[in-house]
């Protein structure tokens, strides 16, 4: 039996406060944009950049940083991201051109990258002796993400508005030294020998990457110039390297085999349409707060409290005892249509709008169905992973969720842009874009559903996959009580 670690707690602290900073580092960004689209230069289709620079380096980096933290030690990469992500917050921070602060957040990405598959194999090693105590670490590293989501949109606001939008990122320092410092509370881990795939990793990053960019620059571009006909060419071609790797090589990132585990397909297609059509929504009522209705930057991350509240309240109180009542499939498919629904109300925004009636009840709404859909999408791919593969289903589904968002955002900032989104200082204009990108992101959302409840199949009673939560956590607890 394991050894029990007299400090785990006091470990488990560190590692929440590590996921609390590395969500908190996408949602923090949000009210922060027009600020600094006005000090950087961004164009209004550029500035969707600023946010996915450091998912596609996040996303796409997730399965190497679960590889280098299996070889070298989880908390070596730990220790190893935290420096990375300070550094790449320094050069955000004090970038005075566009392009600057965008590498400052690719390189925040990668010290992402790192630090959230070394946190979980770390908390994995330290409750490993007690399914229950590894439920309950479990909820409260879980309980971490939103609030830092909802952190991140308070304390964007209130730097921006009182202080400068440079101290959303010089904020990571302090705050990335102390926990530099605390990592002497967890558990070492021996190297151990086996290659990495660095090639496989540049593949499906530099995919990605040109992916994005060609879906961003083609509105201006032309969807049929050869420029963008190229690009999208070139990104099938790395995306299908990565893909030609993996079966080839002797210790790939993500052997093919995986996929053979029940629900892992459709789950990850849930969570690629999910991140698809949350983040554009998050994205856009922030430009629309500020660009159309006039709000500050304090104001604007205030009115986003209500519906990030309500994610944090749900997901960590409501979520679980759903799951064990009910099952994946049922909330995961409701949960994307209760956000489409959510996203069609938004559509109905107007240049004369006010926050009461047109942005509050449609964004309860939307968090409404991100919150009964999240986590159970998450457990559905991970429930029917055998242990040894556990690791590997999590960094994929992590991943799917990102590059779900990327790729969602490039479409649907080209969508709006085409219908007038561009048109800074025309407040129709830039409603009828964020209108569209509205309507855009509730389709996804709607054919996630609609996905889910064609392709998920329940798992066959007393099968191996017939749970929908790990062992020891509260929802399989329930489930075991029922």
């Amino acid at each position: 039996m394991p050894t029990t670690n007299p400090r785990r707690w006091w470990a488990l602290l560190v590692l929440a406060a590590a996921q609390f900073m590395v969500i908190m580092d996408t949602s923090i960004i949000g009210v922060a944009l027009p600020k600094m689209q006005e000090d950087l230069g961004f164009s209004q289709g550029d500035l969707q950049w600023v946010f996915n620079a450091y998912v596609i380096a996040f996303g796409g980096l997730l399965l190497l940083g679960g590889r280098l933290s299996d070889l070298l030690g989880a908390r070596r990469v730990f220790s190893a991201g935290w420096v990375v992500l300070i550094a790449g917050s320094v050069v955000a921070a004090a970038a005075q051109n566009a392009w600057v602060e965008v590498v400052g957040r690719a390189v925040q990405g990668v010290g992402g990258a790192l630090i959230a598959p070394a946190a979980m194999t770390l908390l994995m090693m330290l409750f490993a002796h007690d399914p229950k105590e590894l439920g309950k670490a479990m909820a409260l590293y879980g309980a971490a993400a939103p609030a830092g989501g909802t952190a991140g949109v308070f304390l964007g606001g209130v730097f921006t508005e009182w202080l400068s939008w440079q101290w959303i990122f010089i904020v990571y320092v302090p705050i990335g030294l102390a926990t530099l410092a605390a990592t002497k509370l967890l558990p070492e881990v021996g190297r151990r020998r086996g290659a990495v795939d660095v090639l496989g990793a540049a593949a499906v990053t530099a995919g990605l990457a040109l992916a994005v960019f060609a879906v961003v620059r083609a509105p201006e571009a032309g969807w049929g110039s050869t420029g963008t006909v190229l690009q999208l060419v070139g990104a099938g071609a790395l995306l299908l390297l990565f893909f030609v790797l993996q079966k080839n090589v002797r210790e790939p990132l993500m052997p093919l085999g995986i996929w053979r585990v029940p629900r892992l397909g459709s789950s990850n297609l849930a969570m690629a349409l999910l991140g698809a059509a949350w983040i554009p929504m998050w994205y856009f009522l922030n430009l629309y707060l500020q660009q159309v209705l006039g709000y500050g930057a304090f104001a604007s991350g205030a009115a986003l409290l209500p519906m990030t509240g309500l994610l944090m309240v749900f997901m960590t109180l409501i979520t679980a005892k759903l799951l064990a009542r009910f099952g994946a499939k049922p909330l995961i498919a409701g949960g994307l249509l209760v956000l489409a629904l959510g996203l069609l109300w938004l559509a109905a925004v107007e240049p004369t709008g006010t926050f009461v009636v047109d942005v509050l009840p449609a964004s309860l709404v939307a968090a409404l169905g991100m919150s009964l859909a999240y986590i159970p999408a998450m457990m559905a791919a991970l429930s029917g992973a055998p242990q040894e593969q556990a690791g590997l289903a999590s960094g994929i589904v992590n991943t799917t969720y990102q590059v779900g968002s990327a790729l969602g955002l490039a479409a649907l900032t080209a969508l709006a842009t085409s219908q007038g989104a561009g048109r800074l200082g025309d407040a129709a204009a830039l409603t009828d874009g964020f209108r569209a990108a509205f309507l855009g992101a509730a389709g996804i959302a709607a054919a996630g559903g609609l996905v889910t409840l064609a392709a998920m199949r329940r798992p066959a009673s007393g099968s191996p996959q017939d749970v929908d939560a790990p062992a020891g956590s509260d929802a399989a607890d329930a489930k075991a009580a029922a």
